[in-house]
């Protein structure tokens, strides 16, 4: 297997233009108007285009609508909130590793933002529930990972798939490492978005959807970048664009759909009205395909090619810098002083 070599800090005889993705030489100077791959200075702006906090949410709303949740929905609340906790903070430190790899200074510079975006999403989960908990209770949240074992098992399926790349910098376990992230990023995440859109489709929990469109609209570019370091890798090195790596994404998805429907049963299943389980496994199926046709491979499952949750869609995909988000009445989005959190109107 091809090994990987970590980018030099700065390498004087080298151009600033990279030579390869990995591998080559770069002088590690960032100059946005000579860069290899034309795509990512577009990217760049894009995400930059992103950038939101959480402090900008008021939450007050949310404060008044929680009680009246039914148990079933509080519970399915704070896990799924466990879960995006936790998945987000692997998604931080992976970020970095590969970023360390990547001989190119502008995916460098985009690895960094993606980082800090993810941050900023495990941020948005710790202002959710201080918004909405006691401070033991958010403890108890964000520790959900460690004795759930239908959790657990999705965690370590990403887990594995990272630390593999991490102790074994290599081509290929690089390759494999991206086809986790876009599993984690791209799936892994959208059965616990849907309830969130389904409270906020019925008026429950706005704030916190308006969040976690903030985070999708977020995840959805770092799938898009990650694709397209997958296929840059393949480009530069097409021994590794086999059939073999073909059944072995494709594999890979289809026990990433079984882990994430069991998940899905544990935390929705019949206990969220309104909300059909059925709905949710052929929606996991549908972007498990949507996902890996993204990377460049059949799709592993037959049929599933129309979203079954149509209503989603005003959620999934609004994009704030075309359309008048703010007046959406089933958002109820207001933007609150920092320091206030929106708690004055209670």
């Amino acid at each position: 297997m091809t090994k990987i070599e970590p980018r030099k800090l700065m390498d004087k005889e080298a151009p600033n233009r990279s030579t390869a993705i990995v591998n080559g030489r770069s002088s590690n100077v960032l100059n946005w108007d000579d860069v290899r791959f034309s795509w990512a200075y577009p990217k760049y702006k894009k995400m930059l285009g992103n950038f939101w906090t959480p402090f900008e949410i008021n939450m007050s709303s949310d404060v008044k609508h929680f009680p009246g949740l039914s148990d079933d929905e509080k519970e399915t609340f704070k896990k799924v909130i466990g879960l995006l906790a936790l998945l987000d903070s692997i998604q931080t430190d992976y970020a970095g590793r590969v970023a360390d790899f990547l001989t190119d200074s502008s995916l460098n510079a985009l690895m960094i933002i993606l980082a800090q975006q993810e941050v900023i999403h495990n941020h948005s989960y710790s202002y959710i529930l201080s918004s909405l908990v006691s401070k033991d209770e958010q403890d108890r949240i964000f520790d959900y990972w460690r004795t759930e074992p239908v959790l657990d098992k999705r965690n370590e399926f990403v887990i594995k798939g990272y630390e593999k790349f991490a102790a074994d910098p290599t081509v290929e376990n690089m390759l494999d490492s991206i086809v986790h992230d876009v599993i984690l990023e791209g799936l892994f995440f959208y059965s616990g978005f849907s309830f969130f859109y389904h409270l906020a489709r019925n008026q429950k929990m706005v704030a916190t959807s308006t969040m976690i469109n903030y985070i999708n609209r977020d995840e959805q570019l770092h799938v898009d970048l990650f694709v397209k370091i997958y296929k840059e890798l393949l480009e530069e090195y097409p021994q590794y664009d086999t059939p073999e790596r073909a059944e072995y994404v494709q594999n890979v998805f289809r026990d990433a759909a079984a882990l994430e429907i069991e998940w899905a049963n544990d935390v929705i299943g019949e206990k969220i009205d309104g909300l059909d389980i059925e709905d949710v496994e052929d929606y996991i199926y549908f972007y498990a395909n949507v996902r890996c046709s993204q990377l460049g491979y059949e799709r592993p499952f037959e049929g599933y090619r129309k979203n079954p949750l149509k209503w989603i869609k005003a959620y999934e995909d609004v994009d704030l810098g075309k359309t008048d988000f703010f007046e959406q009445k089933s958002r109820q989005y207001t933007k609150v002083n920092v320091q206030d959190n929106g708690f004055d109107e209670l």
